[in-house]
């Protein structure tokens, strides 16, 4: 046998979820030692690359795509151990120090779960939750929060973190009259405003609607991302009936458009109708 020959690194029992931590992490330091691309990365090259995998996992889990779910979850553990490898070759912590640090975080700010009668309530848990943060040497109930977040996550966030100290509407409907409010306030004085105090006004208006959509229980990105999908879907029908007709864009009205849009979506509809009649088989 070649004397460079390496065995690839398999789980002793691929059951074990030790065994295959263990195996995983051979697996890295050989990359790292013999892979021509593993040898040049470090914190500040990788980084950009998990952005790119957790919107893939987003989007595995709003097709409901549990295979490719399954993968991009893998994806995100890579970026973890690999980031905790740089970290141990650099002697600033390991892998370890990760995985006990997030233990110790979620037993310290969840102590009541530990307790014979825990928290029954998610409102109640989270005011405790950002106490504890607060004893912890936090200067603001706000922050924690990346710059780089986008923007409706970060507004919910936001939102999520105030309203965890009380500052929130109980009522939905007090929510939602907001909404409109900024509406009308917009639509009357938009004339009348500079182009900044449009868009800031406009951004109150975004903001609303983040949290109309927080009181209702639906995460704000989440919705989104949906909706473009669904309109890249519905545009690329579009592109491609044209393409099959011989057509061009500029060869027809919107009107005309508009009809093979509304195709898009009765096509959409029916197959959703397929599946959720399979699925109740």
């Amino acid at each position: 046998m070649n004397k460079n020959y390496i065995e690839a690194p398999k789980a002793k029992n691929p059951n074990s979820i030790e065994d295959n931590i263990i195996a995983f992490w051979e697996l890295i330091s050989i990359l790292r030692k013999r892979s021509a691309w593993d040898t040049k990365q470090n914190h500040k090259s990788i980084a950009p690359l998990i952005i790119e995998e957790v919107y893939e996992m987003i989007d595995s889990i709003n097709q409901e795509d549990d295979d490719n779910f399954k993968k991009e979850l893998g994806d995100i553990l890579l970026h973890v151990f690999m980031h905790s490898y740089f970290a141990e070759e650099r002697g600033a912590f390991t892998l370890v120090d990760v995985i006990s640090n997030i233990h110790n975080k979620l037993i310290s700010r969840l102590p009541s779960v530990f307790t014979e009668k825990p928290i029954d309530n998610e409102k109640d848990l989270m005011k405790d939750w950002e106490k504890l943060k607060k004893k912890e040497g936090k200067k603001s109930v706000l922050s924690g929060i990346p710059n780089e977040t986008p923007s409706l996550l970060k507004a919910q966030r936001i939102q999520e973190k105030a309203a965890r100290v009380g500052f929130d509407w109980d009522d939905n409907e007090v929510v939602w009259n907001k909404v409109f409010e900024e509406i009308e306030e917009f639509k009357e004085a938009k004339d009348k405003f500079t182009f900044e105090e449009k868009e800031e006004e406009f951004g109150d208006l975004l903001f609303a609607l983040v949290n109309a959509s927080r009181h209702e229980g639906i995460s704000a990105e989440n919705a989104m991302i949906r909706t473009i999908s669904k309109f890249k879907r519905r545009f690329e029908y579009i592109e491609d009936k044209l393409k099959s007709n011989g057509d061009s864009f500029s060869d027809k009205n919107l009107n005309e458009l508009d009809i093979i849009w509304n195709e898009a979506k009765q096509n959409e509809k029916e197959e959703n109708a397929q599946k959720k009649y399979k699925s109740n088989l």
